[in-house]
């Protein structure tokens, strides 16, 4: 009796092994559906392949990365500049344990680029709130913070740019033995020029966010019109930290105190 009981332990921890694997990888609702064992064809399956209507969409990029990067004999030709892109990475998902980012899924890194999605299930789509597209807007401030608090404690000096947009895509995983999850959609494209026609150390964001942040007190500034690669010329704002608007209110009242 012993050893079908330690067969049966030893299943039971390589499942949950196997689940936390996929969890790192995947989104946990597409993990249930990989564990459940009915994936099928899972690279054309309905279950994987699936429209959202409301995603927010988050790329987050550092460009001054790659001149931080030099291959030399002193950093084991590259390698410590790679450690230290992979410890700034690692931050980044680790926030994402935060129950206040709940809502927010990262979809891949790729480089210096950090790409996320909020609202990619029913259950994480908040349409009267829109507590998806907040969630994200925290976590974009969130990662400003942690960027500058890895700058403070490594000595260097890098610059994040991020960009937002909101708007329907298309989720799933692509292949069954090496599975990827990721979003595509014009959604997704306009978040990325948000990001590559951005500024350093800002957030920009699109009108339809913009419109959904003021509604609920976020401070934004207005940038203006600029040229957008295949969307000709859009009005977008730029999401400021809150300790920057309360600069900006103690300015005014001194000033008016003074007058």
């Amino acid at each position: 009796m012993h050893e079908p009981t330690q067969e049966k332990e030893e299943m039971e921890h390589l499942q949950a092994y196997n689940r936390k694997l996929l969890a790192n990888i995947l989104p946990a609702h597409v993990a249930d559906y990989f564990m459940s064992g009915e994936k099928g064809d899972v690279s054309i399956h309905s279950a994987s392949i699936c429209k959202q209507s409301s995603c927010c969409i988050m790329f987050a990029s550092i460009p001054n990365f790659s001149d931080f990067y030099v291959e030399l004999e002193g950093n084991n030709e590259g390698v410590e500049c790679l450690r230290l892109l992979n410890e700034i990475i690692a931050d980044f998902d680790e926030l994402l344990s935060e129950e206040r980012f709940k809502y927010v899924e990262k979809i891949k890194s790729t480089g210096s680029t950090y790409m996320a999605a909020s609202g990619l299930t029913e259950a994480t789509c908040d349409l009267k709130t829109f507590r998806h597209v907040t969630a994200m807007a925290d976590y974009a401030l969130r990662l400003k913070e942690q960027l500058a608090y890895v700058n403070e404690h490594s000595f260097n000096n890098f610059k994040i740019r991020v960009g937002l947009n909101i708007g329907p895509v298309v989720a799933g995983v692509i292949g069954s033995r090496k599975p990827q999850y990721d979003i595509w959609g014009n959604a997704v494209n306009v978040a990325s020029r948000m990001d590559s026609t951005g500024v350093l150390d800002k957030i920009q964001v699109t009108e339809e966010v913009y419109r959904i942040l003021h509604a609920r007190g976020y401070p934004l500034t207005c940038r203006g019109k600029i040229e957008v690669k295949g969307k000709g010329e859009m009005v977008t704002y730029f999401l400021n930290d809150r300790s920057t608007e309360l600069l900006e209110v103690v300015a005014e009242n001194v000033s008016e105190d003074a007058s």
